[in-house]
């Protein structure tokens, strides 16, 4: 008697649909950054998160953030994630996958938008994540988070933005947020040393301006918290001497730092593998958590 495979039919079929719809969804990541977005975001699910969209930190419309948060959260670390796009475009609305990732991993999660260029030049969307930091601290409690266990993350120009709000002392100090209450700060394929006079996204600084007035790592204070730089291998989008420059920076300045480059991962698939269903992609997500778990206060 042959065997009867029917009950294994149904399984299969989902296997298989699902296998297509993941490799769907890694061309797409391969080829189109509001590709990636659209299809991580179609496959995240926020259930038994707590979630709180549209969260006003500033009078811009664009001056927002939505909250990701475990349930029954008690001291936990309190992460600002910042989107890329070149100053230019994106929004909190396309990384739901980053705070939904970070949430279930234990952390209160704020994802913003920002003020863009080239209506907007530096510093203004720098100054947006001061404020953004200043208001995820003051809700952090709300939401079971610690307001002196914070870590700034963002990819790309949100990388930028991250490493520039920190380590630029003027920054913080404008909003009166102690340098001491963050934890560390993760740049994920950040351009941090480039000189912006020779690209497109010379729109998004003041005309005039130098590198050496807008860029990352001429403005390291001593007193920065600790940096996990993440770099991708195949990147043809931010050259791999601006991590270089930012750790060489840092380690000037006496500030502990990580530059880890990730293998076979491109300047989309970097932050595509936080998703959780993609971690398989590269390292990126494991890195952030084990950074996370090794500065967190206890």
């Amino acid at each position: 008697m042959s065997p009867d495979h029917s009950s294994r039919r149904p399984a299969a079929r989902r296997l298989l649909l699902g296998a297509g719809a993941l490799a769907l969804g890694l061309s797409l990541a391969a080829c189109s950054q509001d590709g990636a977005q659209g299809f991580l975001n179609n496959v995240t699910s926020t259930a038994g998160l707590k979630v709180q969209s549209n969260v006003s930190y500033g009078p811009d419309a664009r001056n927002v953030m939505d909250i990701y948060a475990p349930q029954n959260a008690q001291g936990a670390p309190v992460v600002l994630f910042i989107h890329g796009g070149s100053w230019q475009g994106g929004d909190k609305d396309g990384h739901k996958f980053v705070g939904e990732s970070l949430a279930r991993a234990g952390y209160v999660t704020g994802v913003m938008s920002y003020r863009l260029a080239p209506q907007n030049v530096y510093p203004s969307y720098v100054q947006d994540a001061a404020q953004a930091l200043k208001m995820l601290r003051a809700e952090a409690s709300t939401f079971g988070g610690s307001p002196d266990n914070l870590f700034v993350m963002g990819h790309s120009a949100g990388g930028f933005n991250a490493a520039e709000m920190v380590d630029n002392a003027r920054w913080l100090a404008g909003v009166n947020v102690p340098v001491s209450s963050v934890r560390g700060v993760i740049g994920v394929a950040g351009p941090y040393s480039f000189d912006f006079r020779a690209f497109q996204s010379a729109v998004a600084f003041p005309a005039g301006a130098t590198p050496d007035e807008v860029m990352p790592d001429r403005h390291v204070r001593a007193d920065a918290p600790p940096h996990l730089l993440l770099a991708a291998q195949n990147d043809n989008t931010v050259g791999a001497y601006n991590a270089v420059n930012m750790e060489r920076a840092l380690r000037a300045a006496g500030v502990p730092v990580e530059l880890k480059v990730l293998p076979r991962l491109g300047h989309i698939t970097i932050i595509a593998a936080m998703s959780r269903p993609l971690t398989f992609l590269g390292d990126t997500r494991a890195q952030v958590i084990r950074f996370i778990e090794e500065r967190r206060l206890k």
